[in-house]
């Protein structure tokens, strides 16, 4: 048996089909990320149109942890374990919700 491999002949035409299947390649993902930059770009730039209330009133002694909203609603998540949902027309609160921790 022989122990040392033969090398086998180089195909230049192989070689210059590789070399320009990678270049396309490396072309193609860089056109590809600046693409997905230019989206991110244009998308975050026109901006959500979110229109937040002027003022919330809060009841005695809440102090505010989170907000979230909907289409005709927007709620508080206060520290001491309670939801308040107001109107968005109005600014009344709509309804308030205990939330009950369990351990």
């Amino acid at each position: 048996m022989n122990e040392d491999p033969q090398m086998q002949p180089i195909d230049p035409a192989m070689v210059r089909y590789l070399r320009v299947l990678v270049t396309v390649l490396s072309a193609t993902m860089i056109i590809g990320f600046i693409i997905i930059v230019a989206l991110f770009v244009t998308r975050f730039a026109q901006g959500g149109g979110v229109a937040l209330p002027e003022a919330i009133t809060l009841p005695e002694g809440a102090a505010p942890a989170a907000f979230t909203q909907g289409a005709d609603w927007y709620a508080v998540v206060t520290t001491d374990d309670r939801i308040l949902v107001y109107d968005r027309s109005s600014g009344q609160l709509r309804q308030t919700i205990r939330v009950d921790i369990s351990e």
